[in-house]
């Protein structure tokens, strides 16, 4: 049961993608040729109003294949005969509508449960905090500049920016104050010296305050993708760190367990929320310049309206290709170490 929860969240998540692709690709009038959800043979397929659809054997990935999209193809219908902002607005839908879904679980989730406050549950004896003057109950407004709206961006900004000196703009009592603090190191990490609860600090908020909330927990979960992308690049993270399908599953599987003694909203709650990280997640991927995703074909495009003619659509289809065999070889290695880590 926790396999299949995963697979419907996992495939919910690429179709919506998908679907971004084939709305703006039929609203420019380009002709879709097959519209799939999964990879390899097709197990069901359907031809309906000029488009085929089909489910195929493997519940990761899909596509939305468009008339000479990777072609010289000016045929009326084709992807090459539109206009490169038309074309632009096709691939970017992609991305566009993860951050769409992205931001509307996050209006349940924060429509049911509200959002986690910034607000201080303690400060720690002898820490640089306490010796700021910073007491229970303080909210942090921001850090180095970046607005705060959740607890869960104070302890990501530190993790993400271990040992670096913060100016902290908090309110007490209505009144803002700023303060500086040096990070104290620890057995090998580094610690302001407060806490808070993101569970006990929740406050609910009116329709309107929901929806705002919501656009900021889609941008917190993009920035932390991010941010988590530059960590890896960088060398913070290793190839181990990561997940491909088989851990995201396993990941959801897990969850859905532990949730259980909790009860079935919880058990929803908990999907909802890797939901919104994966959705995000899957929008900052296919924006990455790299050719055969979304962000590659971006750039091939935005030359294109630079430059005010195409490039060569043979040497660009060879570049996408090349990519694509990259990133297929990227993930039977990160699908080894899932299943490695599955059974070690």
């Amino acid at each position: 049961m926790n396999i299949v929860i995963a697979l419907i969240v996992f495939s919910a998540i690429i179709l919506f993608h998908e679907l971004g692709h084939f709305l703006l690709a039929k609203a420019n009038g380009i002709e879709v040729v097959e519209f799939s959800l999964g990879m390899g043979p097709r197990l069901i397929s359907r031809p309906m109003g000029g488009t085929l659809y089909s489910l195929k054997l493997l519940p990761f990935g899909g596509s939305c294949m468009m008339k000479g999209e990777d072609e010289e193809n000016a045929e009326e219908g084709s992807f090459g005969s539109k206009s490169v902002w038309a074309r632009i607005s096709v691939v970017a839908a992609g991305p566009v509508f993860n951050f769409i879904l992205a931001w509307f679980l996050s209006v349940l989730i924060i429509g049911a449960i509200g959002y986690d406050e910034p607000v201080l549950e303690s400060v720690l004896d002898g820490f640089p905090a306490q010796e700021a003057g910073m007491q229970a109950g303080d909210r942090i407004l921001s850090i180095n500049g970046r607005k705060i709206h959740f607890y869960r961006e104070i302890s990501d900004y530190s993790q993400f920016h271990q040992g670096k000196t913060v100016d902290l703009v908090c309110e007490r009592d209505g009144e803002e104050f700023t303060v500086r603090l040096e990070p104290m190191p620890e057995n090998g990490r580094y610690y302001y010296g407060f806490t808070g609860n993101i569970n006990a600090n929740r406050v609910r908020t009116g329709f309107f305050g929901t929806l705002k909330y919501a656009v900021h927990e889609t941008v917190y979960w993009i920035r932390t993708t991010v941010s988590s992308l530059r960590m890896l690049f960088s060398g913070g993270v290793s190839l181990n760190d990561v997940s491909g399908p088989v851990g995201v599953v396993s990941v959801i599987g897990e969850t859905v367990e532990e949730s259980r003694s909790s009860g079935l909203f919880y058990v929803w709650l908990n999907v909802l929320n890797i939901a919104i990280l994966l959705s995000a997640n899957l929008g900052v991927m296919n924006l990455l310049p790299i050719p055969a995703l979304d962000g590659g074909r971006l750039v091939f495009l935005i030359l294109e309206a630079i430059r005010g003619k195409r490039l060569n659509p043979e040497v660009e289809g060879r570049i996408h290709m090349t990519g694509l065999m990259l990133l297929l070889l990227l993930m039977v290695i990160v699908l080894f170490h899932d299943v490695y880590r599955l059974f070690a």
